[in-house]
C-alpha cells in the first residue's frame, strides 16, 4: 500500500499546484486587469505608443521553463492600447490654434494614426504564426492588407482614393493569410502536405486508483465467492517529432495490484518501449516537415512589405489632406475678397444713387452680388472648417479633448511650381517602381510561398512508407501467495514451485534494465491509398493556383507601369495647367483694375465691374485648384514609385515603433508669409486694388482679414 499512497500524494500535490499555482493568478490577475480599464479613453498627451508598448514584447518567442516551470502554462498579457495623443500635438498649439506644417502633420500622423496603429498589430501577429509553426502546427495567416480608414485622404482626379475594406479594422485583401492571396486570389491549398507530429515534447502520464468486487466463476474450486482487487496506475509517455521526418515514442507503464484471488499479492507489474519511426516516401525530408516554418517566415517578410506599404499609404494621404486644407484656406481668401469687394461697390452705388449719378436698379443687383458673395464665403468657410476636422482626424487618436476639438488647424506650408525640379526619365521612374513596390514584393513572397506548397502536395502524392525499430522489456514481482507457493525452510527460492519471498518494485526496475525479459525489434508499415483521388486534387489545385499567382505579378508589373505614366503625364500636364492658370489671373486682375479705372472716370458701370470681379475670382479659384492637383499629383507619383518614405526622409523604424525621434522632412515645399503672433496669412496671390469711383477723392481701401469661422 506505500506504492499506492505515495501515487496519491503525489497526484495530489499536482493537483493543488494546478490549481493555485497557474490557475489563480491568471483568473485573478485578469480580473484585475479588466476591473482597471478606463470605460472610456483618455484625451490626455502621451509619449507612450498608441498600441500600448505591444511592439516592445518578443511576441515570436515562447516562455521558458528555466526559472518559472510553470511559465509556458500562463497567460502572456498584451498591453491595452493608449489612445491618448502624443505630446507633439502639445509643441504645435499655440494660442488655442494650431500651427501645422507638412513635416509635423507627417510625424503626427506616424504617432497617431489609427489606420498605421491598426496595421502595426500586423507584426506581431505574424510572429505567433512563427512561433506556431516551429511547434509543428499549420499557420492561421495574416491579414496583410492595407488600412484605409482615414476619411478625406483621396488622390487627385480619384487617384489613390481611400476606400473602406472587409477585413479587420477595414483591410484589404493581402498575401499572408490563408484563404486570400494576393490581390484576392485564393490560396485554399496553402500548407498541404503529409501530416506533421508536434516538435515541442509531450510528456503525458495517468495516475489511477481503483477498487473492483466482482463474482468469482471459480468459487467452486477456490472457495472464494467473490474476486477483489486494489490496483493503482501509474503510466507515463514521452512523444516528439523532428524536423527529418523522425518520431519518438517512449511509454512506461506500472501496476500495483492487491487480490484475495493470485499467485502474487501485491502484484508490481512494470513494462517499457521506446519506439523510433522515419518516414521514407511521403513526409521524407526537410521541406514537407518545415513547410509551415518557411511558409511562416515568409508571411512575415509580407507583413513587413505590407507595413512599409501602409506608411506609404497614409503618409500618401496625409499629403494630400494638407493640400486640400491649403486650398480650403487659400479658397476662404478669395472669397473674403470678393465679398469685401462686393460690399464696397454696393456702398458705392448707395452713394451715387442717393447723388442721383446711378440708377437706382445698379443698388439692388451690387446687392445681389453682396448676398451671393456672403453665401460663396460661408460655403468656403464651413467647406475649411470640414478639412480642419479632417486633419485633426488623421493625427490624432481621439478628438475627446475640448481644447483639441475647437482648435483651428492653420496650415503653415503653401503650394508652388517649382520649375527647377525636373522629373527622371519615365522609364526610370519605372525601374524605380518596380524594384521599390511593396505589392511586387508581396507578390513574389507569396509565390515563393506557393512554391513550397506545390512542392509538399507532390510529396504527398507518395504512399506512406515509415521504418520503426522498438525496444522495451517487462517485469513481474510481488508477494507470492502462500496456497499457490508452499514453500517453507530451505527449498524457499528453489525453481519451479518456489520463487523470492518478498519482491518489490526497486526489483521490478531492475529486471527492466538487465535484459532478462526484453521486448525489441523493427519493421516497415505501408500504406497505400487506392485511386489517391484527395491528394491529387490537392496538388493540381496548388499547381493552378501557383499558375494564376504568375499572371497575376506580371499584370502588376504592367499596372505599376501604368501608373507609373499616368501620375508622370498628370505631373507634366499640372506644371502647364498651372502656367496657364497663373496667365489667365494676370489677364483677369488686369482686366479687373482697367474696368475699375473706367468706373472711375466714369466710362464703366458697376455691372461689368462686378463682372470682371467675378471673373478674376473664377481665375483665382482655376489656379488654386491647379496647385492642389500638381501637388496632388506629385504626391500619387511618389506612392506609385514607391518612393514616399525615402523622399519625405522617414525612418520606417520609427513608424514601427509609433514614436518619431527624427522628423520627416518633405522637400519642395515653402512658408506661408505670416506673422506667428498675428497669424493673419497674406494672399499667396497679387489681389486687386480698390479704385475710386467719381465720386470720391481718395481711394477707399480694406486691410485683409483672416479667414472667420462662421457663427450659427
Amino acid at each position: 500500500m506505500s506504492v499506492s499512497r505515495s501515487v496519491v500524494h503525489t497526484a495530489r500535490s499536482l493537483v493543488f499546484t494546478l490549481l493555485f499555482g497557474v490557475v489563480s493568478p491568471l483568473g485573478f490577475g485578469q480580473s484585475a486587469q479588466q476591473g482597471n480599464l478606463p470605460d472610456t479613453p483618455k484625451p490626455a498627451s502621451s509619449a507612450a505608443p498608441v498600441n500600448g508598448g505591444v511592439m516592445n514584447q518578443d511576441y515570436g518567442s515562447p516562455k521558458s521553463h528555466l526559472w518559472n516551470p510553470i511559465a509556458p502554462y500562463a497567460k502572456r498579457d498584451v498591453p491595452p492600447p493608449n489612445f491618448a495623443n502624443t505630446s507633439r500635438v502639445d509643441q504645435i498649439m499655440r494660442d488655442g490654434k494650431i500651427y501645422l506644417s507638412m513635416n509635423d502633420a507627417i510625424a503626427l500622423a506616424l504617432e497617431n494614426n489609427l489606420d498605421i496603429a491598426i496595421a502595426r498589430y500586423n507584426l506581431p501577429i505574424a510572429d505567433t504564426d512563427i512561433l506556431l509553426s516551429k511547434a509543428g502546427s499549420a499557420t492561421r495567416g495574416v491579414n496583410s492588407g492595407v488600412v484605409q480608414n482615414t476619411p478625406g485622404g483621396g488622390g487627385a482626379g480619384s487617384i489613390g482614393s481611400a476606400s473602406n475594406a472587409s477585413g479587420a479594422g477595414g483591410t484589404t485583401s493581402g498575401s499572408g493569410g490563408a484563404g486570400s492571396g494576393t490581390g484576392g486570389l485564393v490560396t485554399s491549398t496553402a500548407g498541404v502536405g503529409s501530416p506533421i507530429g508536434s516538435y515541442d515534447p509531450i510528456i503525458s502520464g495517468t495516475s489511477q486508483v481503483e477498487r473492483a468486487i466482482t463474482l468469482s466463476p471459480t468459487a467452486f474450486f477456490y472457495g472464494v465467492p467473490f474476486f477483489q482487487s486494489n490496483t493503482t496506475t501509474a503510466n507515463f509517455a514521452y512523444n516528439q517529432a523532428w524536423h527529418t521526418g523522425t518520431t519518438a515514442n517512449l511509454s512506461f507503464n506500472n501496476n500495483r495490484t492487491t487480490t484475495n484471488l493470485g499467485a502474487y499479492s501485491p502484484q508490481i507489474d512494470s513494462n517499457f518501449r521506446l519506439t523510433l519511426s522515419q518516414h521514407l516516401l511521403q513526409g521524407w525530408g526537410f521541406l514537407p516537415n518545415e513547410r509551415f516554418i518557411r511558409i511562416a517566415k515568409n508571411d512575415r517578410k509580407i507583413t513587413d512589405s505590407a507595413f512599409r506599404q501602409q506608411v506609404r499609404e497614409t503618409v500618401s494621404q496625409i499629403q494630400n489632406i494638407y493640400w486640400d486644407l491649403v486650398a480650403a484656406y487659400e479658397d476662404v481668401k478669395v472669397k473674403q475678397r470678393a465679398q469685401e469687394f462686393a460690399q464696397r461697390t454696393f456702398s458705392d452705388n448707395q452713394k451715387q444713387v442717393q447723388i442721383g449719378t446711378l440708377a437706382p436698379i445698379e443698388v439692388v443687383h451690387a446687392q445681389s452680388q453682396v448676398s451671393t458673395a456672403q453665401q460663396d464665403l460661408i460655403v468656403s468657410q464651413t467647406n475649411l472648417q470640414l478639412e480642419q476636422l479632417l486633419m485633426k482626424n488623421a493625427i490624432t487618436r481621439n478628438l475627446g479633448d475640448p481644447i483639441l476639438a475647437a482648435a483651428e488647424v492653420i496650415p503653415t506650408d503653401t503650394m508652388r511650381v517649382d520649375d527647377t525640379d525636373q522629373l527622371p526619365a519615365v522609364d526610370q521612374l519605372i525601374k524605380t517602381a518596380q524594384d521599390s513596390s511593396p505589392e511586387i514584393e508581396q507578390a513574389k513572397l507569396d509565390l515563393t510561398n506557393r512554391d513550397i506548397t506545390n512542392r509538399s502536395a507532390k510529396n504527398a502524392l507518395l504512399p506512406t512508407l515509415d521504418a520503426y525499430a522498438f525496444y522495451g522489456a517487462s517485469a513481474l514481482k510481488g508477494v507470492p501467495v502462500t496456497q499457490f507457493f508452499p514453500c517453507t525452510g530451505g527449498n524457499v527460492g528453489v525453481p519451479p514451485f518456489c520463487p523470492p519471498s518478498v519482491t518489490g518494485y526497486d526489483n521490478a526496475l531492475g529486471n527492466l534494465v538487465n535484459s532478462s525479459a526484453p521486448d525489441k525489434g523493427a519493421g516497415i508499415q505501408l500504406t497505400i491509398p487506392i485511386r489517391n483521388r484527395a491528394a491529387q486534387a490537392n496538388q493540381v489545385r496548388s499547381e493552378l493556383e501557383y499558375r494564376q499567382a504568375q499572371m497575376r505579378l506580371q499584370q502588376l508589373y504592367n499596372t505599376v507601369n501604368i501608373q507609373v505614366r499616368n501620375a508622370a503625364f498628370a505631373v507634366q500636364q499640372d506644371v502647364a495647367r498651372v502656367k496657364a492658370a497663373q496667365a489667365t489671373r494676370e489677364y483677369a486682375l488686369q482686366s479687373l483694375e482697367a474696368e475699375q479705372k473706367k468706373y472711375a472716370l466714369g466710362a464703366s458701370t458697376s455691372t461689368l465691374v462686378l463682372q470682371n470681379q467675378s471673373a478674376f475670382e473664377t481665375a483665382e479659384n482655376t489656379l488654386v485648384a491647379a496647385l492642389t492637383a500638381y501637388e496632388k499629383h506629385k504626391v500619387e507619383l511618389d506612392r506609385v514609385t514607391s518612393m514616399s518614405l525615402e523622399k519625405n526622409h522617414i525612418d520606417l523604424g520609427d513608424s514601427v515603433k509609433g514614436v518619431v525621434n527624427s522628423t520627416p522632412q518633405v522637400p519642395g515645399v515653402i512658408k506661408m508669409s505670416q506673422d506667428i503672433n498675428n497669424p493673419a496669412n497674406e494672399p499667396v496671390h497679387r489681389a486687386p486694388q480698390t479704385q475710386a469711383t467719381p465720386d470720391q477723392q481718395q481711394p477707399e481701401t480694406q486691410p485683409q482679414a483672416q479667414p472667420q469661422q462662421p457663427q450659427f
